[in-house]
């Protein structure tokens, strides 16, 4: 037995659930409200049989012990297999860090925290504190917001926080480890000095830096040269701002009640929302968004709004950051590398609907705090009224561009095309080409090819010649042009190409094409089929003649042209799949997620592989939703293909 399962076999799940949300018992189950979304009516369930736990509401998601505690406490599997070690007495291993690693790293968070305390106290109780205290109250925030934060003022000697930390305890090595010291020129020194400080917490709450603002340049200490305006601890062990939010370890429960998180660009943004009820509020810390911000934000919700600055700082930021890139960030002050996320990353995120991605416009010149403190009914509206990303940068994109003049509208095509790679959907592809189209006055067929060349571009090369199979191609758009080039190069698949449907092929250039070469003669098939084309799909048309294919013989060219047919088929029944599937999880939605929990409760299976998985449908559940998907495939099935293969 590994320690995994002796965990499993030493700790009740019921137990360990219990502990952060109150259970009820339900026949040989336990439900509640699912602690991962807000709803009135329980419908997540614990299974002491299973020793797992279901949603069967909005999350739809479950799993055991370590899956809970992991999307509970927004931590991996490593971390949740510590804690839970330590609550059934499991000793582990030896791996990754030593004993000895770790103590240093406790240290570390020991050193922060008593600097935090004590840079608070002089803030709010000590006369050296006096004008940070007079900007802090200046700025709306009271005493209890400012102590729940641990606002504090760091002195402007150049000493004073190590001989402070250093009284208690703290060796130099230790308060260099915590980045509190820096090593300059004349020897050690404190690394923050008469600035505003802000401690940085974990997502367990424990203190990991600092993220601290000048005051002004008198603050300068003692005659040194000015900082930055904002300085933030640099990488440490416990301290790594491409990977923390700040405020995330008290916004996590309002994350989870909302269903959504709202991120905004300054610490005393997230601490306005915070002492006016917006407990769902978080702050990147003075970088751009990156891609471990976002997955840490997705263990708790799939939903995320952008809170922008109006201003032409908070504009341009946003118009550099927010989409995943490869390429990497240097940041300037602490040489660190950051994979940064930017605006084609997030259309991607949205489009997989792993995260929904908002963009809230906010007023000119006014910055996330200023409309909480006047407002909050306003701002309360602007999250709700958020677009989607790919939303924000059309409607952004319509105003920069002067779309009365073609170079204007070819600016718009060229910052905005690339946005529409990722997308997958064909519905959502087809709804933001039309968009495009009006904008840019060029046909969304061109523009759709287009978005087809640049894919082809960026993931595969041209067939190479004397390749025997369709192992050349990349994804289904290709494969739709090597149908087509298949066709128009080898005469004698001829029939086999008319038995070709042509809503199999997605791409409505390429639609056109098989149309247009079905509805010519055999004879001279290439001219007229050419000739029965649009202006703007000639090109088109030509790249798929020349398209370099092998001699094939007559069987090996029938036998690409059947595994095209079977791929577009495959994709075709998939998308068939998830369109009724749709339909079915809107049908249950009807009937209640809490009548599909009880029934999951009192009449399970527990033998059913399915149950022991956690998955837990009931058996009543079942024949209710073979019925409507049944019923729904006879009556709608045809229409809804129809509607995907347009798309």
């Amino acid at each position: 037995m590994n320690e995994v399962e002796e965990i499993k076999a030493r700790l009740d799940i019921v137990e360990v659930v219990g502990q952060y949300v109150q259970l009820k018992r339900m026949g040989r189950s336990f439900k509640a409200n699912c602690p991962f979304h807000s709803e009135k009516t329980p419908s997540f369930i614990v299974s002491p049989e299973r020793q797992s736990w279901h949603c069967f509401g909005a999350c739809g998601t479950g799993g055991d012990v370590f899956s809970f505690v992991m999307r509970r406490e927004g931590v991996e599997f490593p971390e949740a297999l510590r804690l839970l070690a330590t609550r059934a007495g499991v000793e582990l291993p030896e791996r990754g860090r030593r004993p000895e690693e770790e103590r240093q790293r406790e240290r570390v968070h020991s050193a922060n925290e008593t600097a935090a305390r004590w840079y608070h106290e002089l803030l709010v109780k000590n006369d050296m504190g006096e004008k940070a205290w007079g900007y802090v109250q200046g700025r709306g925030i009271d005493a209890p917001t400012a102590e729940a934060f641990l606002i504090g003022y760091s002195p402007p000697s150049w000493e004073a926080t190590r001989e402070h930390l250093r009284e208690r305890g703290y060796s130099d090595a230790e308060l260099l480890a915590a980045s509190l010291l820096v090593e300059g020129e004349k020897g050690l020194h404190d690394r923050f000095r008469g600035r505003l400080m802000f401690p940085i917490r974990d997502v367990r709450g424990r203190f990991a830096g600092f993220g601290a603002r000048a005051l002004d340049e008198s603050t300068t200490p003692e005659g040194g040269p000015p900082g930055p305006k904002y300085l933030n601890t640099a990488q440490t062990a416990v301290f790594d701002k491409g990977s923390m939010l700040y405020a995330l370890d008290r916004a996590q429960d309002g994350i989870r009640r909302e269903g959504q998180a709202v991120i905004v660009e300054g610490y005393m943004d997230v601490i306005a929302a915070h002492q006016r009820g917006f407990d769902n509020v978080v702050a990147t810390m003075g970088t751009s968004l990156t891609e471990r911000q976002v997955r840490l934000l997705k263990r708790q919700t799939r939903s995320i709004v952008l809170a922008l600055d109006a201003d032409a700082a908070g504009s341009e930021a946003a118009l550099r950051g927010h989409e995943v890139v490869e390429e990497a960030l240097r940041q300037s002050e602490d040489r660190e590398t950051v994979a940064v996320v930017t605006w084609r990353g997030l259309v991607r995120y949205q489009d997989a609907v792993s995260v929904d991605v908002r963009v809230a416009v906010l007023p000119d010149g006014r910055d996330p705090d200023d409309v909480i403190r006047s407002d909050p009914d306003v701002w309360r509206e602007l999250i709700a009224s958020a677009p989607p990303v790919l939303d924000y940068r059309f409607r952004a994109a319509e105003t920069r561009h002067d779309l009365t003049t073609p170079r204007g509208r070819s600016e718009a095509v060229q910052e905005l095309l690339p946005l529409l790679e990722p997308i997958t959907d064909p519905v959502m592809r087809a709804h933001y080409l039309q968009w495009l189209s009006r904008l840019s006055l060029v046909r969304e067929e061109e523009l759709s090819g287009m978005v087809t060349r640049r894919r082809g571009a960026r993931r595969a090369p041209e067939p190479a010649a004397g390749a025997p199979s369709l192992t050349d191609t990349r994804g289904d758009a290709r494969r739709e042009e090597y149908l087509l080039a298949l066709l128009l190069r080898f005469p004698y698949l001829r029939q086999a190409g008319l038995e070709v449907p042509d809503d199999l092929l997605w791409e409505s250039a390429n639609r056109e094409v098989l149309t247009a070469w079905k509805r010519s003669p055999e004879s001279t098939v290439s001219d007229m089929v050419k000739e029965a084309l649009p202006e703007e799909l000639k090109a088109h048309f030509e790249r798929l003649v020349h398209w370099r294919l092998p001699d094939f013989s007559v069987k090996q060219a029938e036998a690409a042209l059947a595994g095209c047919r079977e791929g577009l088929e495959k994709r075709q029944q998939t998308a068939l799949g998830r369109a009724n599937a749709a339909l079915l999880a809107e049908k249950e939605e009807e009937l209640g997620a809490s009548t599909l929990a009880e029934a999951a409760a009192s009449d399970t299976d527990p033998d059913d592989d399915r149950m022991k998985e956690g998955v837990g449908v009931s058996r009543a559940g079942q024949e209710i939703g073979l019925r409507i998907h049944g019923k729904q495939q006879e009556e709608d099935g045809g229409e809804a293909a129809e509607t995907i293969a347009d798309g």
